[in-house]
């Protein structure tokens, strides 16, 4: 393996953490036992560079913003390394990944991100091979995007989820085949891999508190549940249909409503409760009327992935037409 330079870059999560009687907390000197950990490996492993934020936090408690600072930290030190890991928690790294693709867009480099199930100091920790795993697949020339990597698969970040909380496979794409499978040696598939564009197309807007939330159909759900979340006066909202993109339409009142909404400027979005498959509104009579209301179909994105770029469309300055067609554009892998 050539001697390549990787930014590793430690934002906080499971991985860096110790048990304390108050719970689980950020380990007081993780970086020197991530010093010592990957110094035992010598010449196998890439040369890297380890940068480690003073506020490691929670991924629960992650906003846009820190996709934001993650994102220009990742472009201030592009031309110094050769490919970069992100060390963050799982609960919302999907949410992370998906962004960082959206900001980093035109990335010639990859852009690993992994973390762990189990700290890093703790026995049976999963840490160890998937920060070594995700380090050698950044010195890879084959790889060009963000890509989570985690339990011997890499899978592209902005169409992974997070599956399970308690497998050590915490994540997967349900709609997008593996970028690798890592067992004795990474075996990439190349098809499912973006091509290497010919230059950087990076944006790094400023990411602002825009309100988008989420809309999740259940059986019998009252419209005024709905009706109070659209006079939030949200920027966008994402619901979550049954199938591929059915809602209720017994009651008249609600298509009413979200047809109010998309005409004062709210762009609603429509996505599949399921984890395989896509939204094509209208193949049945029961979500006809959603085209005609204004819904435009996320076809088979992830939830992430349509939260993290309505964020970076309207952080763009985009109108909510223009956010409309652009929600369903391909730009760096994230819908088919």
């Amino acid at each position: 393996m050539s001697r390549k330079h990787i930014g590793v870059i430690y934002t906080g999560g499971t991985i860096g953490m110790a048990m304390t009687p108050q719970g689980y907390a950020p380990m007081p000197d993780f970086v020197s036992v991530l010093s010592r950990l990957l110094g035992q490996h010598g010449d196998m492993l890439p040369r890297h560079s380890l940068y480690a934020y003073d506020d490691p936090i929670d991924s629960t408690n992650a906003t846009p913003q820190d996709w934001q600072r993650l994102g220009r930290d990742i472009a201030a030190r592009y031309g110094d390394h050769d490919g970069f890991v992100v060390l963050h928690g799982t609960d919302t790294m999907a949410y992370t990944a998906s962004a960082l693709s959206f900001m980093l867009q035109g990335l010639r480099k990859p852009v690993i991100v992994t973390g762990s199930q189990v700290p890093l100091a703790a026995p049976r920790s999963d840490a160890a091979q998937n920060l070594i795993t995700a380090l050698q697949l950044a010195a890879s020339d084959a790889i060009s995007e963000v890509a989570i990597c985690f339990h011997g698969r890499l899978l592209r970040g902005n169409r992974s989820t997070k599956v399970s909380a308690s497998r050590m496979e915490a994540f997967d794409t349900p709609c997008y085949p593996h970028l690798a499978e890592i067992g004795i040696e990474p075996r990439l598939n190349a098809s499912a891999l973006l091509a290497r564009p010919a230059r950087e197309n990076f944006q790094l807007p400023d990411y602002d508190d825009a309100l988008i939330l989420p809309l999740r159909f259940v059986p019998g759900m009252p419209m005024r549940a709905v009706e109070a979340l659209l006079a939030l006066k949200p920027r966008a909202v994402i619901l979550e249909c049954y199938g591929s993109g059915n809602a209720p339409d017994r009651d008249p009142a609600l298509l009413r409503m979200l047809a109010h909404a998309s005409a004062e400027g709210t762009v609603l979005a429509a996505r599949s409760q399921c984890l395989h498959g896509e939204v094509h509104i209208g193949t049945y009579a029961a979500g006809a009327g959603m085209t005609a209301a204004g819904v435009v179909g996320a076809r088979d994105m992830s939830f992430e992935a349509v939260f993290t770029k309505l964020h970076h469309l309207f952080a763009l300055g985009l109108t909510p037409e223009e956010v409309r067609g652009a929600l369903v554009r391909d730009v760096c892998g994230e819908v088919s």
